[in-house]
């Protein structure tokens, strides 16, 4: 394979186009993962599905994601990034091939697992080069791919709601143009040069999750605040867009994926606002923001109007964005170097597990209850969730004035 020139003080050469390559690979991906979020109407309307089905075909991707989190970073280390991160996009485009070909649920629970390994492989995979490349900007990093994840997600939805709604076929076109698109950075990714020069020895193994001792309260202060946002992206992905529609009263399916698009614009963007705000801060600004922002929800919805729907929309996105992005930007600047593989996978394993399990849990009462009743209780439980990281992080804030 052939590899970059290194620099005795730099480190690898660098690649002109290769880091934003990496970012918009990091967008593609996580894009993958929200497409068939305006579709699961259509599936559960044509297969007769119940939410508890759909949460569970999207909690399949959690947990495979989760899985690859917790391996392809040692494996990126032994064999290099390049390889992992073409492997990880034929496994994207053979799921959106599944997907093209589903005519059961069973086939859709295939392919989710395989985008879940994908995404949690690019994930990991593409942050280790980034690093790679700009080695003294880890943080930054951290906030430009989430950035990328959030566009990734909007474009990915938005897009998929159009060609669902005036596109032939709508459960193969979306497909079919996101596969395209992931051949065409897939072929940036070949000419892309390793950034991994120096090669790991040692056999592959699962990253074993801990939290180094000094850092538990901050570490619990950004995960709590992890946790209570995925949740709430679980069900945003799952089953929110297809109760807005449902409360307004609109049917086309661009309403629903303008929902989820609008929150991941806003997401993304005040996460690029928030780049000076101290991440501490506004990891507790953001969750104070999401607890409000759940609450609001709740009577937005009984409203029916697609007006307020979008600006609750907006504001969930705002605080979201905040809320998680601190979060993680406050854990990146406290964590160890020599510690940071183990506390970034108990960092994901949490996240992914809050993303999984109460969607899993919210689908299976909206079979018995229905989701307008199921999801106030829900948006309370979370906001409860979301003021206790606030309250955590204020605390370890005034620990580390007073000391």
């Amino acid at each position: 394979m052939e590899t970059a020139p290194t620099d005795p003080i730099t480190g690898p050469a660098t690649q002109r186009g290769a880091y934003p390559l990496l970012l918009v690979l990091c967008g593609v991906a996580l894009g993958v993962s929200g497409l068939p979020a305006p579709l699961y109407g259509i599936y559960e309307a044509n297969w007769h599905l119940t939410p508890l089905a759909t949460t569970i075909v999207f909690a399949v991707y959690a947990f495979a994601a989760l899985a690859a989190v917790l391996v392809s970073g040692r494996i990126s280390d032994v064999v290099g990034r390049k390889p992992v991160l073409l492997g990880a996009l034929a496994a994207l485009i053979v799921g959106l091939l599944l997907f093209l070909l589903a005519q059961n649920i069973v086939l859709l629970l295939i392919a989710r697992a395989v985008h879940g390994a994908a995404v949690g492989s690019i994930v990991v995979a593409a942050a280790a080069a980034l690093l790679d490349l700009r080695p003294d900007h880890g943080m930054r990093s951290g906030q430009l791919s989430g950035i990328s994840f959030n566009i990734g997600i909007a474009v990915a939805i938005v897009s998929s709601s159009v060609l669902a709604q005036y596109a032939p076929h709508p459960l193969r076109t979306p497909y079919a143009v996101v596969a395209v698109a992931c051949a065409i950075v897939g072929i940036g990714v070949l000419a892309l040069r390793e950034t991994h020069t120096t090669r790991s020895a040692g056999p592959i193994r699962i990253s074993k999750p801990s939290v180094p001792q000094a850092i538990r309260a901050d570490f619990w202060f950004a995960a709590l605040g992890a946790m209570a946002s995925w949740s709430v992206l679980g069900v945003l992905l799952s089953l929110y867009p297809s109760l807005a529609a449902h409360q307004t009263h609109i049917d086309n399916l661009m309403f629903a994926g303008g929902v989820v698009g609008i929150t991941a614009i806003t997401a993304a963007l005040a996460q690029w606002a928030a780049t000076k705000v101290p991440a501490h801060r506004a990891a507790i600004i953001g969750d104070i923001g999401m607890a409000v922002s759940l609450v609001v929800t709740i009577p937005v919805l009984s409203m029916h109007s697609w007006l307020l729907v979008f600006g609750a929309a907006a504001l969930l996105g705002a605080t979201f964005g905040l809320g998680f992005g601190g979060s993680l930007r406050h854990l990146s600047k406290v964590v160890p170097a020599d510690q940071r593989g183990e506390t970034m996978s108990a960092f994901y394993l949490l996240a992914y597990t809050a993303m999984a399990i109460p969607t899993i849990l919210a689908g299976w009462a909206a079979t018995h209850w229905g989701l307008a009743v199921v999801f106030p209780w829900f948006a309370v439980l979370v906001a409860l969730a979301c003021l206790a990281a606030a309250g955590i992080g204020a605390r370890t804030m005034r620990s580390a004035v007073a000391s």
